[in-house]
């Protein structure tokens, strides 16, 4: 048996040079129990608000609706998350910023871009309706909380398992490594699928280009399955 608890933070914002010190305001987790032989089954979904020890910028509270009333007398953390197995998150990168205990952790986002390269958008709310997944109404409302939105990320998660095409071995793997984007959302090719770029623009952009790690891996990989 295996626990993979999914987890969604709203925070005050996102941590840059500028500003380091953002916050977690609110947490969300579902467990997703795997059984061998068995399908998945999902806990009852958790949430608690934590008192980010500053003030929750007007931007933020405008997604996520969490006043600075709210959290003051909050004492939630993320000691509360425990050690399961795995963790999950829908762009895991986002929560590795405030959270990394050493457990595995899978990104549901970057495995969805794998199995579903065909999809117009990765974003949860999309793949919902997109691959037909039939979660509880009132457990997903409302959005941008991390309640509902830890919920729904257990039920991609519960669909993902059931994927004979992927294992967790391979999930912690490719969440580890940079997203594999199904097309090119810059420059002159923007637009077109990767495998469809010429191979020199691809070599421009793994040797002369700045572009960041994600861009470079996607064209690495694909050269590297041309040269196959």
């Amino acid at each position: 048996m295996s626990t993979i608890r999914c987890i969604d933070f709203e925070t005050t914002g996102i941590p840059s040079e500028a500003d380091p010190d953002h916050a977690i305001v609110e947490i969300g987790m579902c467990d997703v129990i795997t059984m061998i032989g068995l399908p998945p089954v999902l806990s009852e979904t958790t949430s608690f608000l934590c008192n980010p020890g500053r003030p929750i910028p007007h931007e933020a509270m405008a997604v996520h609706h969490i006043t600075d009333e709210m959290v003051a007398d909050a004492s939630g953390n993320v000691g509360l998350l425990g050690s399961p197995d795995y963790f999950a998150a829908h762009n895991a990168d986002y929560e590795r910023q405030f959270f990394d205990n050493g457990r595995p952790f899978i990104c549901t986002w970057k495995v969805a871009l794998r199995l579903w390269p065909e999809a117009s958008s990765h974003g949860l709310q999309f793949l919902r309706y997109h691959l037909g997944l039939n979660p509880r109404a009132d457990e997903c409302v409302p959005p941008h909380r991390a309640g509902p939105d830890a919920y729904l990320c257990a039920v991609l998660m519960e669909h993902i398992l059931m994927d004979d095409r992927v294992s967790l071995d391979d999930m912690v793997r490719w969440s580890n490594g940079p997203a594999l984007l199904p097309r090119i959302n810059f420059g002159k090719h923007k637009g077109s699928k990767w495998e469809d770029a010429p191979t020199d623009y691809l070599d421009w952009i793994v040797n002369k280009s700045d572009m960041d790690r994600d861009v470079k891996a996607n064209a690495r990989h694909h050269l590297k399955a041309r040269a196959a």
